[in-house]
């Protein structure tokens, strides 16, 4: 029986029909020495978001764990009797979490400073940044999902709006509230209420949009009480208008131009910044809530020329990489979520990776941010009662063919593991008790 089996529980792999030639593990301790376990350890696989590992370590290395992204608002003139004549320019830097609270702050900001009426255009300078169209229905043919959202130097809420759903038994109605602002955004609720289980609520519902209006069909059963949908609906600068207008009319604010992209002149007026929070706060949403977008703009904030591309963010972490004596020849790295079909890194390359973030003064910031078995995160509702709940930091990985885990384990002896397991199959969705299995057997050594 292969070492892999034994350590998986051999029964477990023979229920999940996945081979051993598909399965990469490494356990090793921390500390250093032979691994406890090696199997496929060379062999490039596709780690799904464990590739975030990559992406986090890098950035809080090269970036340092306090760096900040700051967005812009400046004018060609300031404010006269609180009106701009001219234009308004919105400059992004790439912030990885500009969210609608943080947009409202910065617009709050601009009233604050005396701004009531915008004369000229809004511009959108995202020049920060340098990318190829992307298409969001690319990776899995849905392009409505927040989480295919593109990275955009003036990134706003993900490019999202968020909508509740609130089932009325008595009515029997579903009602549908738009809880993110959008100017012009209409809503054409043909939902019905139905009295199945909730299941996979979202799988049920009919989503189509043709403008600014969004038509949303199908059953929505009662049972699942009032849930959240978020959705990616439209492009960038469509997304961005809305929410501008919208906002800053909450605010008081007169506007009446256009809403463009462009370049702030050299010469133009700060009004307003709004300062990310740092690095190490935002690679706890990365790595928890496995954020693929976030994950994107953080790849591309590896490039330190401007404007910043794919390219360059790879030359920029080829280098690191090469500077810290990390071996990973089988690398490859399309965007640094591991939403991709063509990442590949190696176990034991994941665990040379993780071996050098022990050793690393930035070790707390990175292992604070991995979701803790049983706890919270992406592990929240899973290992909640074997002896790995608490004790394994964990990041994991899920595509179609693709399972996947990586992190460290504390086993019952007060031994720190480093543990790596990647499973590139068909049967792959079966794997997850074997993975399970495996972090047991570390856990109870």
């Amino acid at each position: 029986m292969p070492p892999t089996c034994r350590a998986l529980s051999a029964r477990r792999c023979r229920q999940a029909n996945i081979p051993a030639q598909a399965v990469a593990v490494v356990v090793q301790a921390v500390d250093g020495g032979p691994p406890l376990l090696s199997h496929n350890a060379r062999q490039a696989m596709n780690p799904a978001s464990a590739m975030k590992l990559v992406t986090t370590y890098a950035a809080l290395e090269m970036l340092g764990p306090a760096h900040t992204w700051r967005t812009e608002v400046l004018a060609d003139a300031g404010p006269v009797d609180g009106r701009v004549n001219g234009n308004v320019y919105l400059r992004g830097n790439g912030d990885p979490k500009l969210t609608l609270e943080q947009f409202w702050l910065l617009l709050r900001q601009l009233r604050l400073h005396g701004v009531r009426e915008i004369a000229g255009d809004l511009v959108l300078d995202r020049r920060a940044f340098a990318l190829p169209a992307h298409d969001p229905g690319e990776f899995d043919n849905q392009p409505l999902r927040p989480y295919n959202a593109g990275p955009d130097a003036l990134l706003v809420n993900f490019k999202s709006v968020r909508l509740l759903l609130q089932p009325d038994p008595a009515g029997k109605a579903v009602s549908v509230v738009a809880e993110t602002p959008s100017e012009g955004l209409r809503i054409d609720n043909r939902l019905r209420l139905a009295s199945e289980p909730c299941g996979d609520w979202r799988e049920k519902l009919q989503v189509t949009v043709s403008g600014l209006r969004i038509e949303l069909g199908g059953a929505y059963p009662a049972a699942c009480g009032e849930q959240a949908l978020n959705l990616a609906p439209w492009a960038a600068d469509v997304q961005l208008e809305g929410l501008f207008r919208a906002l800053w009319r909450e605010l008081g604010g007169r506007f009446s131009g256009s809403v463009r992209e462009g370049a702030a002149p050299a010469n133009a007026r700060t009004l307003a910044v709004q300062e990310s929070a740092p690095l190490a706060e935002l690679v706890r949403d990365i790595n928890k809530y496995s954020n693929n977008v976030m994950a994107r703009q953080l790849f591309l904030s590896l490039d330190s020329e401007r404007p910043a591309t794919i390219e360059g963010a790879r030359r920029q972490l080829a280098a690191w990489l090469q500077a810290n004596a990390l071996q990973l020849p089988e690398l490859v790295i399309d965007n640094g979520s591991g939403l991709s079909r063509n990442a590949r890194i190696s176990a034991a390359g994941l665990a040379q990776l993780l071996s050098a973030a022990w050793q690393s003064p930035l070790m707390p910031e990175l292992i604070a941010s991995l979701p803790l078995a049983g706890v919270d995160g992406t592990l929240r509702k899973r290992l909640q009662n074997g002896p790995t709940a608490g004790r394994a930091h964990l990041k994991t990985g899920y595509l179609e063919g693709v399972r996947a885990i990586a992190g460290y384990v504390l086993d019952n002896s007060g031994k720190r593991w480093i543990v790596v397991a990647l499973i590139n199959d068909a049967n792959a969705r079966l794997g997850k008790p074997a993975l399970d299995a495996l972090l047991q057997w570390v856990a109870e050594r």
